[in-house]
């Protein structure tokens, strides 16, 4: 499958994310993302991401040894390197592209990732819902720089839907408790379960 357009985006109504992979041959394939999934893919994914990238670099092997710093360095150029070069600004063809999957998307429940020899990363998308027989799945490969740009999508999807925003912090309850006579020392706050 040679990928023409991608497409992720929020949807608040269903609190998923949609992602739509438009390819050369006018197919569509479309995923829904869950935040359960994301939580467990994102890290997978980053680590993957920047094991590639680094072996893209010049030093190659050598980096292997190189402390977490270079190497997050060396990885942050190579994205933004990738990202300037990324055409975001082409709408997505909205077109009547053949739909392998069906009209519904598939509600992915787990992902395999698997870098490949020649610079690819493999991702096979599975929808294993317990009630049917009948598992939907589809696999593509990438290069980083398309990757890279999923990854950027995902990002944005992501600070659209919120799910990074950490939940409430504690409440801090007064139990009346007096402080000291100088004020100076603040009550030791009460947090509620």
């Amino acid at each position: 499958m040679k990928i023409h357009q991608l497409s992720v985006s929020y949807l608040a109504e269903q609190d998923r994310i949609l992602v739509r992979i438009n390819t050369s041959a006018s197919e569509e394939m479309r995923v829904w993302l869950t935040r359960r999934l994301l939580l467990g893919l994102w890290p997978l994914l980053s680590k993957l991401l920047t094991k590639h990238l680094l072996k893209l670099e010049a030093a190659g092997t050598s980096l292997e040894a190189a402390d977490d710093g270079l190497k997050k360095m060396l990885a942050d150029f190579r994205k933004e390197e990738f990202l300037r070069q990324a055409d975001f600004d082409t709408p997505y063809q909205e077109s009547q592209a053949t739909l392998p999957l069906g009209d519904e998307p598939l509600l992915v429940t787990d992902v395999d990732a698997s870098p490949l020899p020649n610079g690819r990363l493999r991702l096979s998308f599975n929808e294993r819902p317990p009630d049917t027989d009948k598992p939907r799945s589809f696999q593509m490969e990438m290069e980083p720089k398309l990757m890279q740009g999923l990854m950027h999508l995902l990002e944005q999807a992501l600070e659209r839907s919120q799910w990074r925003e950490p939940f409430g912090a504690p409440v801090a309850v007064d139990d009346g408790t007096p402080t000291d006579d100088d004020q100076t020392v603040p009550r030791k706050p009460r947090y509620l379960n």
